[in-house]
């Protein structure tokens, strides 16, 4: 398939680039490294010459925190609802839409409202396609999972509630299997899917099994008040953009989905996070 690929020099999508040009799909890349700034595309026009003569659109742009000029409103909805509708003038056959779980009616946060308001301009285009929602995506190259590694192998872990947060973490190969599969399928209209991974834990023993593949023990676990840390985060974020007190509201709402429409697409079982070590 001749496929064009936004944001392919971030995390998912360097995953998914590098998935499809193994199994011979023709590639076209949007990002900053070959030309296209996500932050100038808020026009169906401007995506037309990409979109033209295109089997399939794939956007896997996001942004977890605000920085400088990279805002929600823009990368998440109307660059991309731009480049859907390019993509709906060009007779596109298949547009799928990597967004994230807690996108939906529940949404509460800049984030997920930005990524929820691109869902719903797809939703509304005659267009075949699928909106995936992951949850916390497990894989090299992964900034988040890179952080919880640091934080899991402190001495002491001070944790909002004592970190019994519910996180879904899902395989990044289980991501990309999907994408694949996404595109092969016989679809009419937009479909959805929750992308988590097999087993729902909380956010403290994620912690332990990092900290299990990094040789170290049980960790000692320091509980805190979460309106203490989420006041916290407000100074916090400054020196970390992460620990913005929207993701921690997130994380606190929990990050867990039903699995079996999952699995009945793959037609596989779910592999472990913790497999992508």
């Amino acid at each position: 398939m001749d496929i064009l690929l936004t944001g392919c020099s971030g995390f998912i999508g360097g995953h998914i680039r590098h998935r499809l040009e193994n199994l011979g799909h023709k590639l076209t890349c949007a990002d900053r490294h070959h030309g296209v700034d996500f932050k100038r595309m808020n026009r169906p026009e401007d995506w037309l010459p990409l979109t033209r003569n295109k089997d399939a659109v794939i956007n896997s742009v996001g942004i977890i925190v605000e920085t400088g000029g990279n805002r929600f409103e823009i990368l998440h909805h109307q660059a991309p609802a731009a480049l859907f509708r390019a993509a709906a003038d060009c007779g596109v056959s298949r547009v799928i839409q990597i967004s994230a779980l807690g996108a939906d009616e529940n949404a509460f946060t800049p984030y997920q409202l930005s990524k929820k308001a691109a869902d719903d301009v797809l939703r509304s285009l005659d267009l075949p396609g699928f909106i995936l929602r992951p949850s916390l995506v497990i894989g090299r190259g992964s900034a988040s999972l890179a952080l919880f590694q640091r934080l899991a192998g402190l001495p002491l872990l001070m944790l909002a509630d004592g970190g019994r947060q519910r996180i879904q973490p899902i395989h990044i190969d289980d991501l990309l299997d999907t994408v694949n599969k996404a595109l092969s399928v016989e679809c009419l209209g937009c479909r959805s899917l929750d992308l988590a991974g097999p087993q729902a834990m909380s956010f403290a023993q994620w912690l332990t099994i990092l900290r299990q593949h990094q040789g170290k023990g049980p960790p000692r676990i320091l509980p805190l008040p979460y309106s203490l840390v989420l006041g916290l985060s407000h100074l916090g974020r400054f020196i970390l953009p992460l620990m913005h007190p929207d993701n921690l509201r997130m994380m606190q709402q929990g990050n867990t989905a039903d699995t079996i429409p999952l699995e009945a697409f793959l037609g596989h079982p779910l592999r472990p996070a913790e497999d992508a070590l």
